[in-house]
């Protein structure tokens, strides 16, 4: 399944509480994604809280777009990325 990043801006500031409604909340994109055969892996959150950074598994990025129109998630660009590990590296060499 090919990985995606997904950046998303928040111009109010994204905001979800560490108790059950933020919970609910996550859970919420979750179930959403799930029609669309997505998996939300991770996301990273700038510090103003106005940008979002998601690493996201799915089959297309039109299917990103949909899951994230199921969960009214912004969408500002898709990028299809792959692992560079500077450990790979590490031994490998003569």
């Amino acid at each position: 399944m090919p990985r995606y990043l997904v950046e998303r801006s928040f111009p109010d500031g994204l905001e979800i509480p560490t108790t059950s409604e933020g919970l609910k909340a996550c859970l919420g994109v979750v179930d959403g994604n799930t029609g669309e055969q997505v998996t939300w892996i991770r996301s990273f959150v700038t510090d103003d809280h106005q940008k979002t950074f998601c690493i996201y598994d799915g089959p297309t990025p039109e299917a990103i777009r949909r899951a994230a129109d199921v969960s009214e998630m912004p969408v500002d660009a898709i990028s299809e990325i792959s692992v560079l590990d500077p450990y790979f590296y590490v031994g490998g060499q003569s």
